[in-house]
């Protein structure tokens, strides 16, 4: 029903006003009686199988939702119905801000993909609290944070700092997100030198605190053979505790978007389908090379349980989804648990 009648709707509107009109529904279909175990019923896999322990965390299953997706942590609770093994709340920034000018989100509907320049728009940190605080405790949440579009290159770090400290209550798990191409500074975001400063200062924020946070790094689909033995090397270094692999990517390679439609949308990271196979690589690669020695959380065009399969097989521990959660609607996450299980 989803893809026949509901997505149509939904795709004839503006991206991000849709999206926006999406969330109020869910929220107020969630208020009605009935409605949540209506939701648990069709969406909802319970089997301790599906169960996978990491960074000292349980995961009810292997399914999350990416960060990018309930940025502001308003609808989590509500999203936990649709059979999420956790959600990843953010980009937050300590600072609320506009981000981009709109229109900064595109459908490309023959590619399933999705092109945006949003420019970590939030409602800053203490929103993120006040709504993190309304937790039911129904599944994992993990906090993406960054930094704002107007810090200065040498406060980078303390903004990261900032949000760590003040989210370490209400989260998780932790995600540096240096890898999205719709920042400022996108350059010494993955310098070497500046993000080993970033990993060693929020880890020592981290020892201080009675009960430590697993803390990961989100990096690029686009990175080379060498940027990503530069990434094994960090993570060897710092003893990180994992990585999500990947964000949107800035190649334009092979899409079916005429030339035109791309040059009118403009800059912008890409993600869904497109991705899928660049994604995956960068899971085998850093899998293979490190020969399995840190956690990795696959994302990037899973659009079916069997994309889904093939990110774990690649090397993923957890996949997550988001604009494929868009296009396939939410029996994705069913779909890709009862795979698992018959592959059990």
């Amino acid at each position: 029903m989803y893809k026949a009648i509901i997505r149509p709707i939904l795709f004839s509107f503006d991206p991000e006003k849709i999206h926006y009109f999406t969330f109020s529904l869910i929220r107020n279909l969630s208020k009605i009686p009935g409605v949540k175990r209506l939701f648990n019923s069709q969406y909802v896999v319970n089997d301790k199988r599906l169960e996978r322990h990491l960074f000292g965390l349980k995961f009810r299953n292997p399914v999350g939702l990416a960060a990018g997706f309930d940025k502001n942590a308003v609808l989590y609770n509500e999203l936990a119905n649709f059979g999420f093994g956790f959600i990843e709340i953010g980009t937050v920034t300590p600072k609320a801000q506009e981000g981009n000018p709109i229109r900064r989100l595109f459908r490309l509907k023959d590619d399933k993909g999705i092109i945006n320049r949003m420019g970590f728009n939030n409602e800053g940190l203490k929103a993120a609290i006040t709504q993190l605080k309304k937790n039911k405790g129904q599944l994992i949440i993990g906090g993406n944070i960054g930094k704002n579009t107007k810090t200065l290159p040498e406060n980078y770090t303390q903004d990261y700092l900032e949000c760590f400290n003040a989210l370490h209550p209400y989260v998780d798990y932790f995600v540096l997100n240096v890898s999205c191409p719709n920042v400022g500074s996108h350059a010494k975001l993955n310098d070497k030198a500046f993000l080993l400063e970033l990993i060693y200062s929020v880890q020592r924020a981290n020892s201080i605190f009675k009960k430590q946070k697993p803390i990961l790094l989100k990096i690029a689909p686009d990175l080379n053979d060498q940027q990503l033995d530069e990434i094994i090397e960090i993570i060897a270094e710092t003893h990180l505790d994992g990585v999500i692999a990947s964000n949107t990517s800035v190649d334009r390679t092979g899409l079916k978007a005429t030339e035109k439609r791309l040059s009118e949308i403009g800059n912008g990271g890409l993600s869904g389908q497109p991705i899928k196979e660049k994604s995956t690589k960068v899971i085998k690669y850093l899998a293979d090379k490190s020969n399995k020695a840190f956690p990795i959380i696959g994302v990037g065009g899973i659009h079916s349980a069997e994309d889904a399969l093939e990110k774990l097989d690649a090397g993923a521990d957890l996949v997550q989804i988001y604009t494929g959660f868009i296009y396939e609607g939410p029996k994705l996450i069913k779909r890709i648990n009862e795979a698992l299980l018959k592959e059990k």
